[in-house]
């Protein structure tokens, strides 16, 4: 159905997809972006972009566009619930699960573990595709994702992860040691040109923000860091980390190639949504979701670990030849 919408009088300019998002704040943000991609928002007889400017006066006219439902049924797959409540729950996401359907997935979706847990109980702002999704993880990345069961405790979520107001936390192992113990790195990123399912950093992205530490070393095969991003880019930390020359073990699409002195070597990605804090979308209080380091991220830190003692010791009987060296010279002279 065709809504007209006349932009109070006095707007100088302010971004389209702003002026609706004030005056009808019963529709979520997703569904906003999907009339505007879909063409279904006009000026003048004319689709326009979420970021033209609109003045007092005009006229949008705008419909929203029809979700093609899937035929999607809810799978019995257990799931790592983390916390749970009327409103919303935490989940630690296992590798290899996808977060909701799409042509090349099958009925092993995170969104068909969730239609088994609690089919009558997710928000239907995501559509019947994705119930329930606020935000995603990448297919390997394990950890901490959080599920609306409410349209007011999706709507609610969404917005912190649109202002930025919650803090997002991520370890990640990677190739080599950084030499720096910590640092930000701010560089937008962007769809690569010629690989489209890369990105890359480069000009004309959207800007981003990762600051990181490191946390272990091992000999000079491997690091633990430690990620706060402020920014939700795709792929970010994987591009970012790779920005420094320090790709993600297990991640061929940034860089990373397998390492002879493992015995054993990543058979994913190794990066861990660890810690995620938040509020509450209904209470307001503070939620402060963990989930562990997964098995595989275990055994892969020990298999750093036996790989390095080697290394290590040899580096100490070399440290220990130079003392030596400089204390004979002392007894010399």
């Amino acid at each position: 159905m065709l809504q007209n919408y006349i932009v109070p009088s006095g707007i100088r300019a302010l971004r389209a997809d702003k002026a609706l998002a004030l005056a009808f704040p019963e529709h979520s943000r997703t569904a906003l972006q999907r009339a505007f991609d879909a063409g279904h928002v006009l000026l003048r007889g004319v689709a326009i972009k979420r970021d033209q400017s609109v003045v007092g006066e005009d006229v949008l006219a705008f419909t929203f566009p029809d979700v093609v439902p899937m035929d999607i049924k809810g799978v019995d797959i257990p799931l790592d619930v983390l916390f749970e409540d009327k409103h919303m729950l935490a989940i630690n996401k296992a590798s290899g699960m996808v977060v909701h359907p799409g042509a090349a997935t099958g009925e092993d979706t995170l969104v068909h573990a969730l239609l088994g847990h609690c089919a009558e109980t997710l928000s239907g702002i995501g559509g019947v595709e994705r119930p329930g999704i606020v935000h995603r993880l990448d297919k390997e990345t394990t950890g901490v994702i959080v599920v609306a069961k409410t349209d007011k405790a999706h709507r609610a979520l969404a917005d912190q992860f649109a202002t930025r107001s919650l803090k997002k936390f991520y370890v990640a192992l990677v190739a080599e040691v950084p030499p720096l113990l910590s640092g930000t790195i701010n560089s937008a990123i962007a769809r690569h040109p010629t690989h489209r399912h890369r990105m890359t950093i480069g000009e004309g992205g959207r800007p981003a923000r990762t600051s990181w530490e490191r946390a272990e070393v091992y000999g000079d095969i491997a690091a633990l860091v430690r990620c706060q991003i402020f920014t939700g880019r795709t792929h970010q930390i994987r591009v970012h980390l790779k920005s420094l020359g320090h790709p993600i073990l297990g991640d061929p699409l940034y860089g990373w190639k397998p390492d002879l002195r493992l015995a054993e070597q990543p058979a994913r990605v190794m990066l861990h949504a660890e810690h995620l804090v938040l509020t509450h979308p209904i209470t307001g209080k503070e939620l402060d979701l963990r989930a562990p380091l997964p098995l595989d991220f275990l055994q892969m830190i020990k298999t750093l670990k036996k790989a390095a003692k080697p290394l290590v010791k040899a580096a100490v009987r070399l440290n220990r030849r130079d003392e030596d060296k400089v204390a004979d010279r002392g007894l010399r002279t």
